[in-house]
């Protein structure tokens, strides 16, 4: 682990991560990548990517990460494995624990993204992008004409599913409980729509299918009765929420009531002058590879000229 002062340090290794590498990288500032646990982010477990500009055919996830890594590398983004495990903002240089060695940063960009909760089966790991999606909006042109779960009972669930019947034929909604969280309005939209029918009291037990052939069913199992019931289904997408993986900055950036890094309008500063945020981490709306792109983008602009300003002032000082 490189020891000498980093003027800037990236945390994260997705779209938002790789894409401030880049343009750090081509304004000559060197920037030093901790990839994390998982390079790349939550594109390496999904298939077919069809809606980021610039690939015409498409792309598989994992590829795209790839080619973003290359580009970064290419301009001189150094990238090194490990988990930030802990990071002390409250002196600078900032301090980043990376497994146990310690690094230095004149700045800091933030860029670890979030994580979809899931239900925590093998079947749906084993069939994670291939029938198995935690994203309506990247999937759910593959399931034209097709039938879908969507499980959840939150605004997230209902909006899936709303969004999913301009593909599918028919979208259930399976719920644990007896009645929703969701807000009265999306209640209402979803009721309203004929696509859309509801299984109560129930969970996912398993999900059939193999990577070859995609989701042929689940085992539903109702929690009242412990009765269960297979069904016949073309994709389960899992809605039950996201967590952004900001715990390692609890107590230092300033967060919304949900984890989410809180950044300045506009801008991708964080409450601690020096320290950016892009990306997942800081977005719980749009959650697009395309939007932490262009945030990572933003955040080594913000950096840069942060750097830039802070040089001057010591210039000047001096």
């Amino acid at each position: 682990m490189p020891e000498e002062l980093n003027q800037i340090v990236i945390l994260g290794s997705g779209p938002a991560g790789y894409t401030a590498a880049l343009y750090a990288a081509r304004a000559n500032l060197s920037p030093l990548v901790v990839e994390g646990l998982a390079p790349g982010g939550q594109l390496t477990i999904t298939t077919e990517v069809e809606n980021y500009p610039g690939f015409e055919n498409g792309i598989q996830g994992p590829e795209m990460m790839e080619v973003f890594r290359r580009q970064a590398a290419r301009f001189g983004a150094r990238l090194t494995a490990g988990e930030a495990r802990a990071v002390n903002l409250r002196k600078w240089p900032f301090e980043v624990d990376v497994d146990g060695s310690s690094l230095k940063a004149q700045a800091l960009i933030v860029a670890t993204g979030a994580s979809a909760k899931l239900l925590g089966l093998a079947s749906e790991k084993r069939l994670m992008g291939y029938g198995v999606s935690a994203c309506a909006t990247c999937d759910g042109a593959f399931f034209k004409d097709r039938e879908a779960v969507v499980v959840g009972g939150g605004d997230t669930a209902l909006e899936e599913a709303i969004f999913l019947t301009r593909f599918c034929a028919r979208v259930m909604i399976v719920h644990r409980r007896s009645e929703l969280r969701a807000s009265k309005i999306m209640q209402e939209r979803a009721r309203r729509n004929s696509k859309v029918s509801f299984i109560w009291d129930s969970v996912i037990e398993e999900i059939h299918g193999e990577p070859k052939s995609g989701v042929s069913g689940v085992t539903l199992k109702n929690v009242r009765s412990g009765a269960t019931t297979e069904l016949r289904i073309d994709a389960v997408f899992v809605a039950i929420g996201h967590q952004p993986n900001s715990e390692a900055f609890r107590g230092q950036l300033e967060m919304d009531e949900l984890g989410y890094i809180k950044v300045a309008p506009g801008s991708t500063r964080t409450s601690v002058e020096g320290v950016f945020a892009a990306g997942d981490v800081t977005d719980r709306v749009y959650r697009q590879a395309v939007t932490a792109a262009g945030t990572g983008c933003m955040a080594a602009i913000d950096a840069e000229r942060w750097l830039e300003a802070r040089q001057h002032a010591h210039a000047g000082a001096a």
